[in-house]
């Protein structure tokens, strides 16, 4: 049966969790991250190019415009004096056209630049989010026991969606600016290098504060990514299992936890955003001040006819243009550092150790039977706790096997290493005589189907829910399929029947019906061994009838492993494994078992007389 992501859902308590830092690797981080943009070199090239045209356009125009300026001062004293014709409209209109011409073309190759960066951005958010998802089918079921839905989630939603937020904006950003400081640089020494030498005292002052915000504001950025991650996680936790919460009056843990995760969350965001957006304030209390200079100074210098009168406005507006890049620049050390923090979350998450999913000379599953052998298997989810101590079973191909025994006695860990979910520590897994570890993991997987205690459908018709143990069935094979299962009448009742759609949790049917739906599954896929989690537990008897009757119509002919929780429901089973502490202790069929008086006779009989 093909497989979809499996998710592991993660403890209700989060760990306790420190205060901000800073990226842990801020240079390999965006080493990673350049090599990332490498592939679009080009692109990143026509930006720039598009960037340097459209900021010398723009750059020249201030200029421009003081010869407009000038020509209305010479006009206004040649008037005034007597000595002119006045104001000269005519070569005012003419270099407003050239100014509007400028600004045009400016407009334009802005537009084609953020056009083609906003492509780059997000391309590389669509590549990572391709790379999260096939990296989640490749992480072992252990990395999903430690993890919250939401801790995962976070990551391909808001730490790439930040990425590439501050990516689009942060490169565009600081091509825009650098070229700026550069041409503006160029064109205020064009017009006086006196002023431009008292402008620039001003720029160590700025860079100083710069400094000073930036390496206080760079821890936070981490620690707010980190923080959204754990209060994604409580949130879809407590969404997903509000009923639960509710019955157990479990809102006030549950608002008291979500408070201390969102005051963390608070605690790191504010001081980030606020260290964040002083840095404008400060760079225009600095503007302010060489506003002032250049006003005196500028004055002085068009007295002694150094300088025109239009220069001065002309400066005026360079330097008001000047502190602009500055404050943009600051600001793309702090979306560097957001950009860090979310990439370092990213790759962090890709760099997990894998599950090998392909082995060499891999072993073919075609033309194989059903015969499992486990011979002395040893496992522990943690090396210091062995769980299964020492695990031998025969299964004969066709056999229904079932396997019974109090909790935690190891039921469910021997079906998820057959399934290679878990490797063993010790011991070997043989199907047919071959090794589980011989076999690709993908391929190996296909020969099995599984029907579990938690059913899982997804937001879909009730065709493709079928149809996902065989993406290439027919419709004809679907609903024979749903006939075995003996969930065809229910369907037909329903509005729109197969088409109709299932909701996100699949609430719009019974309990019941959606075990059949995942048991029409299972046929559908024809796997070659079954595994059945104990499936009628939470059905009425009726329903759980039909159930029984879905998973003999499935079990025919094929090997099968049940774990059974109702011992009444595998009196008939041919083999009979009873586990305690991780070992069998008796194995046999229901009647041997029994007249063993033995743990499963007491195990039985318990049962029995409860339900009594």
């Amino acid at each position: 049966m093909r497989k979809g992501p499996m998710v592991g859902r993660g403890p209700m308590g989060h760990g306790p969790m420190g205060g901000g830092e800073k990226a842990k690797d801020f240079k390999g981080t965006m080493k990673t991250l350049m090599s990332y943009l490498s592939e679009f070199k080009l692109s990143i090239i026509l930006v720039i190019i598009f960037a340097i045209g459209s900021v010398t356009f723009s750059v020249v125009g201030p200029k421009v415009l003081g010869k407009a300026t000038t020509k209305i001062f010479e006009g206004l004293v040649n008037k005034v004096s007597g000595t002119g014709a006045g104001i000269d409209f005519e070569a005012i209109k003419n270099i407003l056209l050239i100014l509007i011409g400028l600004y045009i073309i400016s407009a334009i190759f802005s537009f084609i630049q953020g056009y083609v960066m906003s492509g780059i951005s997000q391309k590389i958010g669509y590549n990572l989010r391709t790379e999260l998802s096939k990296k989640i089918n490749r992480m072992p079921m252990k990395y999903f026991d430690n993890k919250t839905h939401g801790e995962v989630l976070s990551r391909i939603t808001n730490d790439i969606d930040t990425l590439t937020q501050s990516l689009n904006q942060s490169m565009t950003q600081v091509i825009t600016s650098v070229t700026t400081i550069i041409g503006i640089l160029i064109m205020m020494l064009s017009i006086s290098w006196i002023m431009t030498l008292v402008t620039l005292i001003v720029l160590p002052i700025s860079m100083l504060l710069i400094s000073l915000i930036v390496k206080k504001s760079q821890k936070y950025f981490k620690s707010q990514q980190e923080f959204l991650g754990h209060v994604n996680g409580q949130v879809e936790e407590l969404y997903g299992g509000h009923n639960i919460v509710q019955a157990f009056n479990g809102e006030e843990d549950a608002i008291k936890e979500f408070d201390e995760l969102n005051n963390n969350l608070y605690g790191s965001a504010w001081k980030s955003q606020f260290l964040s957006g002083i840095m404008q304030p400060l760079m225009m209390f600095v503007g302010n001040l060489g506003y002032v200079v250049v006003c005196i100074l500028g004055g002085w210098l068009a007295i002694r006819k150094t300088i025109e009168v239009g220069d001065i406005q002309s400066f005026i507006q360079y330097v008001r243009n000047f502190t602009q890049p500055l404050t943009q620049v600051a600001q793309v050390a702090n979306l560097l550092q957001s950009i860090a923090a979310a990439s370092e979350r990213v790759f962090e998450f890709l760099d997990e150790e894998e599950e090998d999913q392909i082995v060499p000379n891999a072993v073919s599953i075609k033309g194989l039977s059903s015969k499992v052998d486990f011979e002395n298997v040893k496992f522990g989810y943690n090396p210091d706790k062995i769980i299964i101590k020492d695990f031998t079973a025969n299964i004969k191909p066709g056999q229904k096997v079932a396997i019974v025994g109090p909790t935690g006695a190891g039921k469910t860990t021997i079906i998820k290493l057959l399934m290679r979910f878990y490797d063993v520590n010790s011991g070997q897994i043989l199907i047919d005589g071959h090794n589980i570890k011989d076999f690709n993991r993908s391929e190996l997987r296909e020969m099995f189907g599984m029907v579990l205690q938690d059913t899982w459908l997804f937001n879909g018709s009730i065709k493709e829910n079928i149809r996902y143990g065989k993406l290439n069935a027919t419709d004809e094979e679907v609903v024979e399929a749903a006939k075995a299962a003996h969930v065809h009448h229910f369907i037909k009742t329903l509005p729109n029947g197969y088409n109709m759609e299932l909701n996100e949790e699949a609430s719009n049917v019974s309990q019941g019906q959606k075990q059949l739906l995942t048991i029409a599954r299972a046929i559908l896929a024809d796997p070659k061994i079954l595994i059945l989690d104990e499936a009628t537990s939470s059905v009425d008897t009726r329903t759980e009838v039909l159930i029984q009757k879905a998973m003999d119509n499935l079990m025919e002919g094929r090997t099968s492993f049940i774990i059974a929780h109702r011992l009444s429901t595998i009196r008939d089973a041919d083999l009979i494994l009873v586990m305690n502490e991780g070992d069998i202790i008796e194995q046999g069929n229901h009647e041997t078992l029994l007249a063993k008086n033995g743990f499963y006779s007491n195990l039985y009989n318990s049962q029995f007389e409860k339900q009594m």
